[in-house]
């Protein structure tokens, strides 16, 4: 699938009635784990991407770094792709080149946030945010530099952790008036919030599911029922790596024997997971050329 139909593709699939759920991955294993599991999108979890390069969700990575990891999940994959697009990386001019390079890679949506540079992770203490037009100013620039009207611009607020729930709808409200396509509430604090957050916000909102966040667990059926449009879920497989690495290597610690290969998919199994019959095939093709 060409980068512009994913791009219509979510587009699409925004449309339809159901919640479109995008669990988080941050290279091509978890991004193709995400797609033979059967879902219509994925989330390129910006926590994630920095765990995966040592470093906590500190707003350490650069846009470079940030692209490089959207890229490779999008040509991992046959689905689209919503990426962390952190800040923006700087001001008007810096996120119009973050659109034009995460649009260039094949991703089909982006999230841009209104916290101050570096940002930390949502669902940590000590945030602070920029003034509201400093933030409306980023998200013009980002509907400004996007090639094709399909490339959606997620407009996200940390407002409630800062200036309560009564300032994070009013920036989400006002980033859908100037254009944005999704209203992203990070962190609502209790049950009531979740609930009024698509209530309140004049557009299709974004929940995103953190298990030990600040949002209170709720399932998929919960947030649909809510109003909800789009859920991401970031450290739905990063949480459970860190127990399933501990267990494999405590286990080969401690027995001296690695795991059993009875319950592991074959050498060949996995290599299928990510296209080893196409690339046999055209090994095959260009041999017989010959």
């Amino acid at each position: 699938m060409s980068k512009f139909l994913k791009s219509k593709s979510l587009k699409a699939l925004m449309r339809a009635e159901q919640l479109v759920v995008a669990p988080g991955g941050y290279d091509g294993i978890t991004a193709r784990s995400v797609e033979v599991a059967g879902f219509s999108a994925v989330y390129m979890s910006g926590s994630a991407v920095s765990a995966a390069n040592g470093y906590p969700d500190f707003g350490l990575l650069t846009l470079t770094e940030m692209v490089r990891a959207a890229e490779v999940m999008a040509r991992s994959v046959n689905l689209p792709v919503i990426a962390d697009a952190d800040t923006g990386y700087g001001n008007e001019i810096n996120v119009t080149r973050a659109v034009r390079e995460f649009e260039r890679v094949g991703v089909a949506a982006i999230h841009i946030e209104d916290q101050v540079t570096p940002k930390r992770c949502g669902h940590f203490d000590g945030k602070e945010v920029v003034a509201r037009d400093e933030f409306l100013a980023k998200i013009r620039a980002a509907l400004a530099a996007r090639q094709s009207e399909d490339f959606m611009i997620i407009a996200r607020t940390d407002a409630r952790a800062v200036e309560g729930l009564d300032e994070a709808i009013t920036r989400a409200n006002l980033a859908l008036e100037v254009g944005a396509d999704i209203a992203f509430v990070e962190a609502a604090q209790t049950l009531e919030e979740v609930t009024l957050i698509p209530q309140r916000v004049n557009g299709p909102c974004l929940l995103n599911i953190v298990r030990g966040g600040k949002t209170p667990d709720l399932s998929l059926d919960d947030a649909e029922q809510m109003g909800y449009r789009l859920a991401i879920l970031p450290s739905v497989l990063l949480s459970m790596t860190f127990s399933a690495f501990d267990n494999v290597l405590n286990q080969l610690k401690n027995t001296r024997m690695p795991p059993s290969s009875a319950t592991a998919p074959s050498v060949t199994e996995r290599s299928k997971r990510f296209g080893a019959d196409e690339w046999n095939a055209i090994r095959k093709a260009s041999i017989r050329s010959f």
